[in-house]
């Protein structure tokens, strides 16, 4: 048993991550405590982050099958990033959630991101209004050190945004929600902060509301985030790094015009990142294979962004190369998975005074898994993951049943490749479960 993770571990912490094994979901806290192996990679996102920081750009693509550990990775960055006193935002793309669109659906996205905004003090999300509260916070200390009003103090923070495409309407809702804040406007500071989520869907409506002409819509989305990278600058964070999670939902679009135009947009935000014209941004995606190399819908399909995200031809034979924007998730080494396994089961021992399961059983499962699914368990090991935390399950509730007994009955779905290919084919993920314990 690790005694360290029981010592740091409390019980709802436990409780939230196993809940989240048991389903086959990346657990929103404690990542730490089942996190192992993908140093190369880890090193080189915290290498962006730094770079963020230090007043740079990046973007990178995570890229690995179903189940290979890519949302496990993107929040492990945003984790970072926190640490790091960047703001974060992030959202997964879906069939109503894209990049570019033309019927509110980048709109969207955007705001599904912004909900999402996260700090160091706020990591679960929403901490737009913190964000906010803090850069006028600041202005009031400016004020107060130079004998100069808040207002002023605000504007001449802000006037730097103006130079930016949408910032004199970004400046003005943000002014509106000082005069809330000063007045005890809560109407007024409601509208504020739902224009900067993107939550207007009529231009009349926010000129109503806050006087202003314009919305974030679907052709500024882009533009929007430049402008919060550049916003939560001014309220001392060190940059803004975007998640976007289920790239593969862009592969999916049918209409090739539509596809088209979202390889547009991430080139783009490409050549922005690697041509430093952003600043303290950096944009991490989450995607399959297919959304990369296929050479019909890809984006190895849109030429431009071939020829920017094609790896090394050096780097094969298991030689990697995270320079370049693209990382490939490497399988994890049969050490890495017994590691994790370990830290799963340390997850479990915690506030017991004996291991749920020996190390002996873990071998047992390992060498199971791999006689069944063969090295497919290194490569996704979502599936092994949950069905070993449904394996402890079952050992913890009941004490009396042997491991022995349970592995003798596991049925496992011997092929993993087309159940990938079957979940491509219509438009969803491989959430299904391939190891089913019985009693």
């Amino acid at each position: 048993m690790n005694a360290n993770v029981n010592q740091r571990l409390n019980a709802r912490d436990r409780d939230a991550i196993i809940q989240a094994l048991m389903a086959g979901v990346v657990p929103r806290v404690g990542l730490a405590h089942v996190q192992v192996g993908r140093n190369v990679e880890v090193t080189a996102l915290v290498r962006d982050i730094e770079r963020v920081v230090e007043g740079g750009s990046g973007v990178r693509f995570i890229i690995g099958e179903y189940g290979a550990g890519k949302t496990f990775f993107l929040n492990l960055g945003r984790l970072v990033a926190l640490e790091k006193k960047c703001v974060t935002i992030h959202a997964d793309l879906a069939p109503e959630r894209r990049l570019h669109a033309s019927n509110g659906h980048a709109r969207a996205l955007y705001t599904e991101a912004v909900r999402n905004m996260a700090t160091r003090t706020k990591p679960e999300g929403g901490a737009l209004q913190s964000v906010i509260e803090k850069f006028i916070g600041e202005c009031m200390r400016e004020a107060e050190q130079l004998g100069d009003s808040p207002e002023a103090a605000i504007q001449r923070r802000l006037v730097s945004l103006e130079e930016h495409v949408g910032g004199y309407d970004f400046v003005t809702v943000l002014r509106a929600y000082w005069r809330g804040s000063e007045t005890g406007n809560d109407v007024l500071k409601s509208a504020a902060l739902r224009w900067l989520r993107g939550e207007y869907s009529t231009k009349t409506e926010a000129r109503e509301a806050l006087g202003v002409r314009n919305i974030i819509e679907d052709s500024n989305v882009y533009d929007s985030i430049k402008l919060l990278s550049a916003f939560v600058r001014l309220a001392s964070y060190s940059g803004l790094v975007v998640v976007f999670d289920e790239m593969v939902n862009i592969y999916k679009l049918q209409h090739a015009l539509s596809r088209e135009k979202n390889h547009e947009q991430i080139l783009r935000i490409v050549n922005d990142v690697l041509q430093g014209s952003a600043q303290h941004l950096a944009f991490v995606f989450g995607g399959t294979p297919e959304f990369l190399t296929d050479s019909r819908r890809g984006l190895y399909s849109y030429e431009a962004l071939h020829s920017r995200l094609s790896e090394n031809a050096f780097a094969r034979s298991g030689i990697v190369d995270v320079n370049g924007p693209v990382i490939r998730l490497q399988s994890l080494s049969q050490e890495e998975l017994l590691l994790l396994l370990r830290k799963v089961r340390a997850v479990y021992d915690t506030g017991k005074t004996a291991s749920v399961i020996s190390d002996e059983g873990i071998m047992a499962f390992m060498t199971h898994c791999f006689r069944k699914v063969g090295e497919a368990y290194f490569r996704t090991p979502r599936n092994t993951i949950k069905a070993f935390a449904q394996l402890l399950s079952v050992l913890e509730q009941n004490p009396s049943v042997d491991w022995r007994t349970l592995l003798d009955d596991v049925e496992v779905a011997k092929d993993n490749g087309r159940i990938a290919d079957t979940a491509v084919e219509e438009g969803g993920d491989v959430d299904g479960d391939l190891t089913t314990i019985r009693l």
